[in-house]
């Protein structure tokens, strides 16, 4: 089911995820991870080391625990 605990976990995971498999490609400024009732939000904000440009990719998931 969709809690705190797992928002936080899904923090950890995707940053170091990231860092591990696009380290040389982006740089992570920050992954924020939010729960609300059914649905987790993940928000990632980077910069594409080659451009220096500043992105920001979001992600949602409806339904968890239902």
């Amino acid at each position: 089911p969709n809690s705190d605990a797992l928002a936080t976990t899904s923090q950890f995971l995707v940053q170091g995820a990231l860092q591990q498999c696009l380290g040389d490609l982006i740089a992570v400024e920050s992954v924020q991870v939010e729960n609300d009732d059914a649905t987790l939000r993940v928000t990632i904000q980077y910069i594409v080391r080659r451009t220096q440009s500043r992105q920001t990719a979001e992600f949602s998931r409806g339904g968890l625990g239902a």
